[in-house]
């Protein structure tokens, strides 16, 4: 047996010591790493305790023919192809080969240029189909299971904390600015949940005006206003068994707070128009990027519900405070982009790198995976440059003083803002889909800038 081989390692199975000596000495020479065996049995025995990306074997040998060998090379070889080879070739025999899923069925006296030629693409078989299913591994990675990519201590204590929380079915309060990955989070925590297999429903609260807010989250009887032709549900009970994330739960309305506190007191949900309530066993994740005890002070919001939603408080700390995961999350949404954009793009210039490192992302993780995405998708070879990035990223790329001190988050988030209303034109609505808030979001926080000037 040869050293192991990037081109492959081949079994040979041969009762025919001429013939088996002549293949394996090929097949080096080829470039495989070869295993060869006179026996069927021994076969058997090697393909339990090895990997083989090919086998070759003879069809009629005593004791264990080259049916046997194929079947059992199936069993244990998730990906492996079978060549066989006979001297008594027939097309029953040919076809019974190809049924059983035999790759190739070569006949006696072979050409050596052919057996070559069949291992070759076998092999080429192989590695594609190992490609393709890594592929589909690293796809599913992005868009299933929830992945928190840190190694922050800060996070690694945060997502402890989640995945001992998860289990336990209380509410989940968490905090932190615009494009923290709040709702990575509430997936998370659903995702390592007993409710892991019932319905994941988000909302956002400030996305609706109030009624229309009332009607996706309690639903309607039928007529309970004009053009309510039918009933339906809202996702609370539509969510029954599984979980509801309410983003931006201090955006939500007075009135409609107090029907949320019932739904968590009474786990019981009243439609509009209706008259009977309806049992609803569901677990609420709260988010905001307010203050909210600010919130609940000023008579924003209410604290009894506060109370209900802050059974558990997960704050996840903004970029800027776990600098060390910039080049963590750079390459893990580098690596993301090459597999949707199926470029070969794979590595951040040092200099990229660390003009990223510079900046201050008011943005946080969104905005970074979105500086990425660009750069991945504007570079032309496998590196993303200091030229891939946005000429506008020296703009902030450290925090700047002002008047003699260093900015509070309030003015380093309106700083961003404004430079997001410039790139953009001034479009409202843009910038809002950019800063990951909602257009009344972005309104009352430029409102609250007006009145504090």
């Amino acid at each position: 047996m040869t050293t192991a081989d990037p081109k492959g390692h081949l079994l040979i199975v041969d009762d025919e010591e001429i013939a088996l000596k002549n293949l394996q000495h090929v097949m080096i020479r080829d470039g495989y790493a070869v295993t060869a065996t006179k026996s069927g049995a021994r076969a058997l025995v090697l393909l339990e305790t090895q990997r083989f990306d090919v086998v070759l074997t003879d069809l009629r040998m005593e004791k264990v023919d080259g049916m046997e060998v194929l079947k059992r090379a199936h069993e244990r070889l998730q990906d492996a192809e079978v060549i066989l080879i006979t001297g008594y070739a027939t097309a029953d025999s040919a076809v019974k080969a190809m049924k059983q899923g035999a790759f190739y069925y070569i006949a006696k006296p072979f050409r050596l240029d052919e057996v070559r030629k069949v291992v070759a693409e076998a092999m080429a078989k192989v590695r594609l189909r190992r490609e393709n299913r890594a592929l589909r591994e690293q796809l599913d990675g992005y868009r299933g299971p929830v992945r928190i990519v840190t190694h922050d201590p800060v996070m690694l204590k945060l997502l402890e904390l989640a995945r001992q929380v998860a289990p336990t079915d209380c509410n989940v309060l968490i905090t932190g600015e615009s494009g923290t990955g709040k709702e990575l989070f509430a997936r998370y925590l659903h995702h390592h949940s007993g409710r892991r297999d019932g319905p994941y429903t988000g909302v956002n609260c400030g996305a609706f005006s109030e009624e229309l807010l009332a009607n996706e989250l309690f639903g309607h009887e039928k007529g309970a206003f004009t053009g309510a032709t039918t009933q339906k549900k809202g996702l609370i009970e539509a969510g029954v068994g599984g979980t509801l994330f309410l983003d931006e739960v201090t955006e939500m309305p007075p009135a409609m707070q107090v029907k949320l506190l019932r739904v968590l007191q009474e786990r019981e949900v009243l439609r509009l128009g209706g008259t009977r309530p309806v049992k609803c066993d569901i677990r609420v994740i709260a988010a905001s990027n307010r203050n909210i005890g600010e919130a609940v002070a000023a008579g924003a919001f209410r604290r009894d519900l506060y109370f209900r939603l802050n059974v558990v408080d997960l704050h996840i700390p903004p970029l800027a405070q776990r600098r060390d995961d910039i080049p963590l999350l750079a390459q893990y949404f580098l690596q993301k982009c090459a597999v949707r954009m199926n470029k070969d793009v794979a590595r951040i210039s040092a200099e990229a790198m660390a003009r990223l490192m510079d900046y201050a992302f008011p943005g946080n993780v969104r905005e970074l995976e979105n500086i990425v995405e660009r750069g991945a998708a504007v570079t032309g070879g496998d590196t993303i440059e200091v030229a891939h990035l946005p000429a506008s990223l020296g703009e902030v790329s450290a925090v700047k003083k002002r008047h003699g001190r260093l900015p509070t988050l309030d003015e380093q988030e309106m700083d961003y803002i404004q430079r997001v209303l410039r790139e953009v034109d001034g479009n409202q609505t843009t910038a809002a889909q950019v800063l990951g808030i909602n257009r009344v979001s972005l309104w009352r926080k430029l409102k609250g800038r007006e009145s504090d000037a």
